[in-house]
């Protein structure tokens, strides 16, 4: 597995939905009146190169054996249109906004979660930000019932991210709801995210070696 900073030149390094996702990116009453004659994934691109370029690399992006893997995106809260609506906005003033984690089915296993996490916070510390925020989603039935169904492509339950996956990176809640907590990792100070989120990732490997272990357990047991 590759981690790189996101670039221009590496916008096909994106997983397939985030390079078409305008959830964050476009306020809702435009997009909702642009649905039928716009291009999402110019209109990503056009606000991805508008980020880098006003304030740096905005996006970390995983490979596996060259293909994408999962993507982090994060930017002042400022330049998010999609921030400003929820009930436990606004983001706090000296926090960068995490939007987008996005893992492709494969690698769901592989640990690469955490280690965009980690790739996130290192720029991010070099950069003397003092924290990073997300607004995370509690799921409910509502989710389960919209996945994959035409129309539902974009939308809370498929853009945002988990608040357990948050919470489990190290996240505290700084601002309560049943559906959208605001989360907050400090990063001016040693809060320990390096180890919350080598523990994850060492829970996320063995569960995948106990998978491949039961796999090829039952195709032994088949094969007799």
């Amino acid at each position: 597995m590759r981690i790189n900073p996101l670039t221009l030149d590496g916008l096909d390094q994106l997983p397939r939905h985030s390079r078409r996702c305008v959830f964050w990116e476009m306020d809702p009453s435009a997009l909702r009146r642009s649905r039928e004659f716009s291009d999402p994934e110019f209109e990503k691109e056009a606000w991805l190169s508008m980020v880098m370029l006003e304030w740096g690399s905005c996006g970390q992006v995983a490979t596996l054996n060259g293909k994408p893997a999962g993507c982090a995106l994060y930017s002042p809260p400022g330049d998010v249109p999609r921030a400003k609506l929820f009930p436990t906005s606004p983001v706090s003033p000296d926090a960068v906004l995490l939007t987008t984690m996005r893992l492709e089915p494969a690698a769901r296993l592989d640990g690469v979660g955490p280690s965009l996490i980690q790739a996130v916070v290192s720029d991010l510390v070099r950069r003397g930000v003092r924290a990073l925020e997300a607004f995370g989603i509690v799921r409910g039935p509502e989710d389960e019932e919209s996945a994959g169904k035409a129309g539902h492509e974009c939308g809370p339950a498929e853009c945002m991210i988990e608040a357990d996956f948050l919470e489990d990176m190290g996240f505290e809640v700084v601002a309560a709801h049943r559906r959208y907590p605001r989360l907050r990792l400090e990063l001016d100070r040693d809060h320990g995210w390096k180890a919350d989120v080598e523990a994850a990732l060492e829970q996320l490997l063995i569960a995948a070696s106990l998978t491949v272990v039961d796999i090829e357990h039952k195709s032994t047991v088949g094969a007799h």
